[in-house]
């Protein structure tokens, strides 16, 4: 790797310390401005930060690599994850922002349910805490090893030195700014994300001699699913009708997740105003659409690089063949030869992986230096997921924990102090676990997104939307849906058939209605609350805030 990529990544690196230092000096006085930035979040930041946290580095490797192996049916995951998005913006953004200033300043998710049914038992808040601090840990532990992985394939670099570079910089502007750092660093790296899924699409197809050429090849490739072969730009997943359509909602059913993620739905709660919600709304679903579509277009465009360009493929990585076309087609060896004068054009390029197409492009198409910034583009994706779950996990055990069951009498600078200790420690744990790169503990977290989906996702919906809800509908709803989740996974093995979040979420609606149906009324102050959480959405704004 030339100096000059390491340069630009040095330089990435300096800007997001930079951030954290100037978030330490405004946001950090009080516990309520370290977790959620006093509630003063521009939208801008709010909707980047969400789509940042959200996406990791699913988006700029996960996505890419699965539209280059299996085509473009692998797009219906996107297409769920755009409309759940939406939803989540429509539907949970405006009444939690409302309903967590109202019900007596919830600064976390376990605090909201706590305070939305009141709770004395404290049941609810510690259930799930306990989820987010043991999922979140894991979560973590799986960016840490992205970033190892990262610095290791790109620069060969220890993979456990990656390992500390990589923790060791979000761990310090996390820790020192807290929730403020946390968003703005996650802004100015989803500004970094939106460039480089723009930039990498759009030069390569410019390269290959224009969009048309680029699809009129990719139309001339097939690809073996389960020993059918069928059309690369193909939308259909399956051979039979029947399972291409539990194969299409099964992929879609990941927009269902959104409802659930702590570390998504705690930027609504940030925003300045109710007014903004809608702001961050269009911002962040522009964002999203433009980077989804990008990561699409880099996944097809860089099989025809490859294909185009005989780079040579390693062993495993399944990719595309030519079919018998028509006579009239675009062939790979007619799109244009490019000079390849990035960062590897004095070596041999090898893909060794699908999920590296776009490290690969970044490399061999680019200079040194913008090269740089595209690698800044992973790391950015993957840091700024790190930090959000880093923040989630240290407000859960501040606040969840230490406040409700040691200190109920502790400052606000002793909460603050307590918040970035558990910041750190939490990170220890995530690199003692991300130690061993093929921990099978790491299993367990591509299931994590389910998990919380089903356990909070229909909590949070219900609670904002139905006045007769009970606690024990709630308690009964959350661990439902985990145990769902995980007897999907692990007990019946059947997650190859239907995503899990599917039967979990349906699973935890029918115990929160058929539990709140069966047990006593909420209290009347309970229903207060949400009498004045539905008034004010009514007036469209917050009283003495707008």
């Amino acid at each position: 790797m030339d100096i000059e990529a390491l340069i630009s990544l040095a330089l990435y690196f300096v800007l997001m310390m930079a951030i954290g230092l100037y978030a330490y000096r405004k946001s950090t006085d009080d516990v309520s401005g370290y977790m959620l930035g006093g509630r003063q979040l521009n939208p801008a930041v709010a909707s980047l930060s969400a789509g940042a946290s959200d996406m990791s580095g699913w988006m700029l490797m996960g996505l890419p690599g699965a539209i280059f192996a299996t085509g473009m049916s692998e797009a219906w995951i996107a297409i769920g994850l755009m409309i759940g998005a939406y939803f989540n913006y429509r539907l949970v953004a405006p009444r939690l922002r409302v309903y967590t200033e109202i019900a007596d300043d919830a600064i976390t998710i376990p605090d909201f349910f706590e305070k939305r049914f009141a709770d004395h038992s404290r049941t609810l808040r510690v259930i799930s805490a306990v989820v987010i601090i043991i999922f979140f840990t894991l979560y973590t532990s799986a960016g840490v090893v992205s970033g190892g992985k990262l610095f290791e394939a790109s620069f060969g670099l220890d993979y456990r030195l990656g390992l500390f570079l990589t923790a060791g910089v979000v761990v310090a502007y996390t820790l020192f700014g807290g929730f403020l750092a946390v968003s703005l660093t996650d802004f100015v790296q989803g500004c970094i994300m939106f460039v480089a899924l723009v930039l990498v699409p759009v030069v390569t197809i410019m390269q290959l001699g224009g969009f048309g050429p680029t699809v009129d090849a990719l139309s001339t490739l097939s690809v073996d699913v389960g020993g059918w072969e069928k059309s690369y730009l193909s939308m259909i997943p399956q051979e039979s009708l029947g399972l291409a359509a539990i194969g299409i909602i099964s992929t879609m059913s990941w927009g269902l997740g959104y409802f659930g993620q702590p570390h998504i739905i705690v930027r609504f709660m940030a925003v300045r105003s109710l007014k903004d919600v809608a702001v961050m709304r269009r911002i962040g679903m522009s964002w999203m659409l433009i980077t989804v579509l990008g990561a699409v277009l880099t996944g097809a465009a860089g099989l025809a690089y490859v294909k185009s360009q005989n780079i040579d493929v390693a062993d495993g990585v399944p990719i595309a063949r030519v079919i018998e076309a028509p006579t009239d087609a675009t062939t790979f060896s007619e799109l244009d030869n490019i000079d390849t004068t990035g960062a590897f054009s004095d070596g041999d390029v090898v893909l060794g992986d699908q999920e590296t197409i776009f490290i690969l492009l970044s490399q061999v198409i680019f200079h040194p230096y913008i090269a740089g910034f595209l690698l800044a583009a992973i790391l950015a994706a993957i840091m700024s997921t790190i930090s959000s779950q880093l923040l989630v996990s240290s407000s859960s055990l501040t606040e969840d924990f230490y406040k409700i069951f040691l200190r109920r009498g502790a400052s606000q600078k002793e909460l603050v102090l307590v918040g970035r200790l558990s910041v750190l420690a939490v990170s220890l744990v995530a690199i003692a676990l991300a130690f061993d790169p093929d921990s099978n503990i790491l299993n367990l977290v591509s299931n994590a997104w389910a998990g919380f989906g089903a356990a909070f996702g229909p909590v949070v919906l219900i609670s904002l939307f139905w006045r007769g809800m009970t606690k024990l509908g709630a308690i009964a709803g959350m661990v439902t849906g985990a145990v769902t989740v995980l007897a999907w996974i692990y007990l019946f093995n059947l997650s190859g058939v239907m995503y899990e979040i599917v039967p979990g979420f349906i699973a935890a609606t029918i115990a929160i209605l058929v539990v709140s149906m069966v047990t006593k009324d909420p209290e009347s102050h309970v229903t207060d609350y949400f009498d004045e959480m539905t008034g004010i959405l009514k007036k469209g704004e917050l009283p003495g805030k707008e």
